[in-house]
């Protein structure tokens, strides 16, 4: 990571512990180590983002939020970033930042993501900096977990509205419309409609702040599906400050089904013009002429509307009336009020966040799948993203001198990263090889030059550097997308295994339902173990609705999510599925013998299985439980292959989640784990953790 910090990029960590004592405790004192650093090594390109401001009266200056690598500020108009939120944040994903206009140095911003994608981050409420960003505190809100909007009074900077969506998997209260006018001391909830509703935007008329709409948003995510919609789902207006609403759902003109997610915005220009883009089957863009009294529907391009979980997102021209914009994978403006839309080139797809500048309207900053990106000219030309705040699913390294490391980018491809390079780590480092945005890389361990990479919907490709050729090799060449997981014969994750057999470089397993293997590079394709998972059929169905289906891969459940073979000895494999089973073979495969750890969560995701390179009936196993709304730590470690297990988790906070835990492969009962929000170490097999964070940002460690 960059020490002006990015997102979970690949690093790379050397401990020298040959001078601790043989007999490693808990006692071993953090000084010894405190004098170790991480090191970053890029890519230098930007990963995702869900929230831009800009600052007026200050043309160059402007903050984005990333997805897991907390809040950056550029003060040359996007030449140059740094992250100001280091060493004061204790989440990374920030979904929503209000600068104020009265006083731009301060600012708010609310933590953890609203676009539901199925790796969404949460967050830990609302901080404040009264000095531009170079210090900030934690006023409230915690336990909202996610927040859409941050809104600044424009002439008093204490009086803030906060629209808070929430748990994401599970129901609670902490979620609606809230309102400090103490500038954070204290927070009023103005608007609640259920614990399953929380508030996913919030406009307020440029004119006259006392006047502003809401719109709540019934949304959820399980483990397996993600729906959008219901009777939470509404469309407000408030008259007084926010302190009351009124539900202007069926207002005239509105859609007389049920509404899923919506995005709304009042005009600068003009404050009877009000703009709303609602997900719904009579969706599409609605605008009023009367402050949201009547509607009409001016547009239904599919295209603005796709995913809608995903985006729904509009923003009026501050200057001129008929100008508008959606944000979906495209980016969207209209000229004349929403009835036709032209596309505007951006750096990256998959827009989620943009300001305008209320004073000019040709400047503008937009948040994307790439990070975010400022305009001077109205969005003809924008500047780079190439900071370092990509998100990696995975992290590998190959046997070449010196080595390199591989990963996969989300919404990007993989890389291939020299761990040294003449006169530094930079782009000349690195290049894209195997695979797409979500999967694992796996690098034959004869010929570093032969590299194997995966992408969701089962896709696998190989790519050997000696001749620069790739070619797919599918396990199950088909095309899944659209359907539910109950259809499919090969049921293929989002991010599912790839791996060599560390006795046989000839050997290569992925992994569906089942354990997969090839002896020829993926010329063909052997399975070697029964359906691993508990393939419940509630949980393998369309995923969507209850307007729009979403099955993307994400959404995949009863997988083998987890697969390794040990060092120690050939054959012995362990399996663990996202929905809560662990499997282990001591004969190839032959055989399998189900070894879930009692007490282990219901539908417990198992993310990580490591075996001991120093005892063979040793392996430790990572149970991610956070997607049913459980985000305590799970490390379980077994030393008599599976029969009996133990959950190890001293000195990892209570509601940090674990992602990975892995062994040295030099030093028995040295543990490093990997959670939601960093990096812990254990020197005594597991009985005690303590932080090994150093100069590592707050990021989720894969």
């Amino acid at each position: 990571m960059n020490l002006s910090r990015p997102f979970s990029k690949i690093v790379l960590l050397s401990l020298a512990l040959a001078s601790f004592a043989t007999s490693l405790a808990q006692s071993v004192d953090p000084k010894l180590y405190d004098g170790l650093k991480w090191r970053e090594i890029g890519p230098f390109r930007g990963g995702r983002s869900n929230a831009v401001a800009g600052v007026i009266g200050r043309p160059n200056e402007y903050y984005m939020g990333t997805c897991g690598g907390g809040l950056w500020k550029t003060s040359n108009a996007g030449v140059d970033w740094a992250c100001v939120s280091d060493g004061f944040f204790k989440t990374g994903s920030v979904g929503a930042i209000g600068v104020s206009e009265s006083n731009p140095d301060t600012v708010y911003v609310g933590m953890g993501e609203t676009e539901l994608r199925g790796n969404v981050s949460h967050g830990d409420g609302v901080y404040k900096t009264t000095d531009g960003g170079k210090t900030w505190s934690h006023v409230g809100l915690k336990a909202t977990q996610t927040i859409a909007r941050v809104r600044v009074h424009p002439t008093n900077p204490d009086i803030v509205w906060v629209a808070a969506l929430g748990h994401i998997y599970g129901p609670n209260p902490e979620r609606g419309v809230f309102k400090t006018t103490d500038g954070g001391k204290t927070w009023n909830k103005t608007l609640f409609v259920s614990n399953k509703a929380g508030a996913v935007d919030l406009s307020l008329d440029p004119k006259n702040p006392d006047v502003m709409f809401a719109a709540t948003w019934e949304a959820h995510r399980t483990p397996w599906s993600l729906s959008s919609g219901g009777p939470g789902s509404k469309l407000w207006k408030s008259t007084d400050g926010g302190d009351t609403w009124n539900d202007i759902s069926r207002n005239s003109g509105l859609p007389l089904q049920t509404f899923g997610k919506i995005g709304v915005s009042v005009s600068g220009a003009d404050s009877n013009r009000v703009y709303a883009i609602i997900e719904a089957l009579d969706g599409g863009v609605f605008s009023s002429d009367d402050s949201g009294t009547t509607w009409k529907k001016v547009n239904e391009d599919r295209n603005y509307r796709q995913r809608a979980f995903y985006y729904t997102r509009i923003y009026a021209d501050p200057v001129e009336k008929d100008t508008v914009y959606v944000l979906n994978v495209g980016f969207g403006k209209s000229t004349n009020g929403g009835q036709r839309f032209s596309g505007v080139g951006v750096p990256h797809s998959d827009n989620h966040d943009l300001w305008i500048n209320p004073k000019d309207n040709k400047d503008m900053i937009n948040a994307n799948d790439g990070g975010g990106n400022v305009s001077k000219n109205g969005g003809q030309a924008w500047t780079a993203q190439d900071f370092a705040t990509a998100q990696f699913y995975h992290v590998t390294t190959d046997n070449a001198f010196p080595y390199r490391i591989y990963g996969a980018q989300q919404d990007n491809s993989t890389v291939r990263i020299a761990s040294q390079f003449a006169g530094g780590i930079g782009s000349a480092a690195w290049i894209s090889t195997a695979g797409g945005e979500s999967g694992y890389v796996a690098v034959k361990p004869d010929d570093p030059e032969i590299v194997i990479g995966a992408n969701y919907s089962g896709d696998l490709e190989l790519m050997n550097y000696r001749t620069g050729l790739g070619r797919n090799i599918n396990a199950w060449p088909d095309n899944p997308m659209g359907h539910g997981a109950i259809d499919l014969v090969q049921r293929f994750q989002w991010t599912f295994p790839i791996l060599f057999s560390p006795h046989d470089p000839d050997v290569l397993y992925v992994c569906s339902q089942f354990v997969l293997r090839s002896t020829n590079l993926g010329g063909s394709w052997t399975k070697i173990s029964l359906d691993l998972t508990k393939s419940d059929p509630k949980t393998l169905q369309s995923s969507g609705g209850p307007i729009t289906q979403d099955n993307t891969g994400v959404e995949y459940y009863g997988t083998v999510f987890t697969l390794a073979e040990s060092h120690l000895t050939k054959g012995l494999m362990w399996a663990g599925s996202d929905d809560g089973l662990v499997h282990v073979t001591r004969n190839g495969g032959r055989n399998w013998e189900k070894v879930t750890p009692r007490g282990m969560p219901e539908w417990g995701l198992c993310s990580m299985i490591d075996p001991s390179r120093h005892s063979a009936g040793t392996a430790f196993l990572a149970v991610d439980n956070h997607e049913s709304d459980d985000y305590r730590p799970y490390i379980y470690i077994t030393d008599d292959y599976g029969k009996t297990w133990r959950n190890s988790v001293q000195g990892i906070p209570i509601d940090v989640f674990v992602r990975v835990v892995r062994e040295d492969p030099a030093r028995k009962g040295l543990l490093y784990a990997g959670t939601e929000s960093g990096v812990y170490v254990s020197f005594d097999s597991g009985a005690n953790w303590a932080p090994l964070q150093m100069n590592l940002p707050i990021v989720p460690i894969h």
